[in-house]
């Protein structure tokens, strides 16, 4: 289910409400006054429901708020940190973007970092009961995403498993989510044809180092921290096919 603002912006995230407890302007405008750390402003244009945000000198659009009408959840491919039964039937959702002017900017890493700091915040309003990160289709708990996050704001490692996604496929992992990030996914295959519990961990440690280093548009041997070198080897554009060396 494609969406965007009225400033034209695609949504980055989600957040999934009890529908008892979705917000609207007032009650998020007095979280934000408590918080401190980001401030709520209405459209010049006045759209039910659809808020600006500022933090940290740039600004994010939120709506699906009171008293527009609910937004029905999107469906995602992955989940991390929810129950087995967890089901997102009567849930109601809001959107957000960056702003319109980060247009094009939406990818680079000080603006997913203060995107990732703001849904945090948000995250901690009543009956938030799941948060989406909709470059990966991930859906995770809201504490699974607010402590992987909290620890790479931080200085921690980058939240592979929240703001990416790692797919097992046959013999192969697979990320997805990576290339709003650098323009790459990858395709990482188990040696011998197997994937091991290995294999995971150089999945985690790689999508970190792809995060930190960006895209690579040659062959190339790299040597990762903790699990020992792997081949690098783009195919096409937008894909990366990796090996265990």
């Amino acid at each position: 289910m494609a969406m965007e603002s009225t400033t034209g912006c695609v949504p980055v995230a989600a957040l999934l409400f009890d529908s008892a407890l979705r917000p609207g302007v007032e009650q998020l405008s007095v979280y934000a006054a408590q918080t401190g750390d980001f401030t709520v402003t209405r459209h010049a244009q006045d759209e039910p429901g659809q808020v600006e945000l500022l933090r940290d000198g740039l600004s994010f659009d939120l709506w699906g708020l009171l008293p527009a009408p609910a937004i029905v959840p999107v469906e995602a491919a992955h989940r991390v940190g929810l129950p087995k039964d967890f089901d997102s039937q009567g849930l109601e959702m809001l959107w957000l973007s960056p702003g319109a002017h980060l247009l094009g900017a939406e990818h680079l890493m000080p603006v997913v970092r203060v995107a990732a700091a703001l849904i945090r915040e948000l995250a901690m309003l009543p009956g938030v009961k799941a948060i989406a990160w909709l470059p990966a289709r991930q859906l995770m708990s809201p504490k699974w995403f607010s402590e992987s996050v909290g620890v790479w704001l931080a200085g921690g490692p980058f939240p592979v498993l929240a703001l990416t996604a790692l797919v097992r496929s046959g013999s192969a992992f697979r990320s997805e989510g990576l290339a709003f990030l650098i323009g790459q996914e990858f395709v990482l295959t188990g040696r011998g044809g197997v994937i091991s519990e290995e294999e995971s961990r150089i999945a985690v440690r790689l999508t970190d180092w792809l995060v930190a280093h960006g895209r690579v548009d040659a062959p190339r041997e790299v040597v990762l921290a903790g699990v020992g070198p792997v081949w690098i080897e783009p195919e096409g554009v937008d894909l990366l096919r990796v090996n265990r060396v």
